[in-house]
């Protein structure tokens, strides 16, 4: 890891935040090559949604299907 002030790297991530963020999809999973990594925002313009379980019952049973590991 490169070392910066925190100031100058704060600056290049909420330039790199607002040119990638998609500010509808709100996203914690950090993990996902997808996620924003300045904010809890996916980069994508659209996500699929999708299930593991034959009838979900509890959100626990939905996954997003564009998730991409890092």
């Amino acid at each position: 890891d490169i070392l910066v002030p925190n100031l100058i790297k704060e600056e290049l991530c909420m330039s790199f935040a607002n040119e990638k963020a998609n500010h509808a999809i709100e996203c914690h999973v950090s993990q996902c090559n997808n996620h924003c990594g300045c904010e809890d925002y996916c980069t994508l313009d659209k996500v699929c949604i999708g299930t593991h379980e034959a009838n979900p019952k509890m959100d626990q049973c939905t996954d997003c299907l564009s998730f991409v590991k890092k």
